[in-house]
Parts: C-alpha cells; structure tokens; sequence
C-alpha cells in the first residue's frame, strides 16, 4: 500500500462546478482501481492525496502530470504505509472557496495564504493536518 501527495497549480481559475467534474471522474476511476484519498482546491490550487496499490497510484498520478488543468505539479511525498487513512473515500473533495470568515482566517493563520486562499503546504504532515483540518471544520464536503 502506498500513499502520494502532491499539490499543483491550475492553469485556469477554480471553482465548485469544475472542482465536482473533477470529483465525479475520479472517483469513476478509483472506484475501478482501488484508489482512495482526498482532494482539496482553492481558486487556484489542488492538493491531493491518493492511496492504493503502488502501481494504481503511480498510473493515477501520471494522468493527472498530464492533464491540462495542472500547472506546476509538486510531489509532496510518495512511500509505502502501513495502512489507508482515507479508506472509505474514493474520492471526497473540499473546496476552499468562499469559506466562512472564521474558518478561513483559523486556516490562514494555522499554515498560510497563497493567492488571496489557503496556502497548502508542501510537508507530508502539515498536509494531513490541514485535511484533518477541514474535515472537521466542513461537515459538508462535495461527496465522498
């Protein structure tokens, strides 16, 4: 089993409907290849981690190297684990636009601001701590 994460730039500006046309592809296609994980974006960045076998997670990623609407890919991290963190998401998205005032300033004080949004960080810890994050502060992320 084996855990990547990677953060990238988009190449256009984010938003709920692309960020749910996302969503719905990948989750397609974790669903056949034993993908899970998550996905965060703001208006102009993604950050997502993906779990699975090596191979799934390795073809799964250089799709994503290779889509148009990924700028600037950074791999965080890519290693073994123990055991899935995300085992009942295929998919779940959190998108990190227009949050209320409090979370948004809590996440902008706890690990950044990047472009007007919440910086995602590029450390292997902070990035599950920010996931963390936001999955409690958001009792409604786009599906899962």
């Amino acid at each position: 089993m084996h855990r990547l994460i990677y953060k990238s730039r988009s190449t256009e500006i984010i938003d709920k409907e692309s960020v749910r046309d996302i969503l719905y592809t990948s989750q397609e296609m974790n669903r056949k290849s034993v993908v899970t994980g998550a996905l965060l974006a703001t208006n102009s960045h993604f950050l997502q981690i993906l779990e699975g076998e090596f191979e799934a997670v390795n073809e799964t990623f250089f799709r994503i190297v290779h889509d148009p609407r990924h700028g600037k890919v950074e791999l965080i991290s890519f290693g073994p684990i123990d055991k899935r963190l995300f085992d009942k998401w295929t998919m779940k998205a959190f998108g990190l636009f227009n949050l209320n005032e409090e979370m948004e300033s809590i996440l902008k004080e706890k690990y950044g601001e990047e472009e007007e949004g919440v910086y995602f960080p590029l450390e292997e810890l902070l990035v599950l701590s920010l996931v963390a994050d936001v999955s409690m502060m958001n009792k409604s992320p786009m599906t899962s």
